[in-house]
C-alpha cells in the first residue's frame, strides 16, 4: 500500500470518528500543529521516521509528546496507532487529506487566481462570488500575479483549469494562423 493511500485511510477513519462527537477543525489545526512540530524540529523527525529507530521506542517519544501537550483523545489514539505500526513518517500527508476530505464536508473548494496585474478587493470577491455560484460551494480563494498572462485570469477550480488569459488567446490564434498556411 502506497504511504498516499495509507494517509487517505487514516484522515478518513480520523474525520468519520470526530465529525460524529467532535470537533473536526479543531483536530485540524491540532494535526497541523502537531505535524509543524516534528517538520520544525529535525531531531524528532529523524527520530520519528527513520525505520533504524525501534517501535517501541517511537511510541515511547510520542507518549512523551502527548503528555506535554493537549491533543484531542480521536487524534492521539490516531497518532499512537501510526506509531504502533511504524507510520508516523506519513502524518504531513495525512494532515492534507484529513484538511481536503474536511474541506468537502464543509462544500468548500479552493480556488487560485492568477492575473497579470493585481486585482483589487471588490474584484477578488466579485471572483469568489461568480466561483461559489458555478461550482454551487463556499470557495476559499488566493490570487498570484503572472504578468506574462498580458490580461485576462487563469482560474484553477481543484484539478480544472479555466484559461480566459490574453496570452493562450494570442497562442491559439497563431496556431490557426499556421494551419492555414
Amino acid at each position: 500500500m502506497t504511504s498516499r493511500t495509507s494517509a487517505a485511510r487514516y484522515a478518513r477513519a480520523l474525520l468519520d470518528v470526530v465529525s460524529t462527537d467532535g470537533n473536526p477543525e479543531q483536530v485540524d489545526q491540532e494535526l497541523t500543529a502537531f505535524v509543524d512540530l516534528v517538520v520544525r524540529t529535525p531531531d524528532l523527525q529523524k527520530a520519528l521516521t527513520n525505520p533504524a529507530v525501534p517501535v517501541s521506542a517511537k511510541r515511547g517519544i510520542l507518549d512523551g509528546i502527548l503528555s506535554r501537550v493537549n491533543l484531542s483523545p480521536p487524534l492521539a489514539k490516531l497518532l499512537q496507532l501510526m506509531a504502533d505500526r511504524d507510520d508516523l513518517a506519513v502524518v504531513g500527508e495525512v494532515a492534507a487529506a484529513y484538511r481536503e476530505r474536511l474541506m468537502a464536508l464543509r462544500q468548500i473548494v479552493r480556488a487560485e487566481v492568477t492575473t497579470a496585474a493585481p486585482l483589487p478587493p471588490e474584484r477578488v470577491a466579485q471572483f469568489e462570488q461568480r466561483l461559489a455560484a458555478a461550482t454551487g460551494r463556499r470557495v476559499t480563494m488566493t490570487t498570484r500575479v503572472d504578468p506574462a498572462l498580458i490580461g485576462g485570469a487563469v482560474t484553477r477550480v481543484g484539478s480544472i483549469v479555466y484559461d480566459g488569459s490574453v496570452a493562450t488567446q494570442l497562442a491559439r490564434i497563431r496556431e490557426r494562423l499556421e494551419q492555414q498556411r
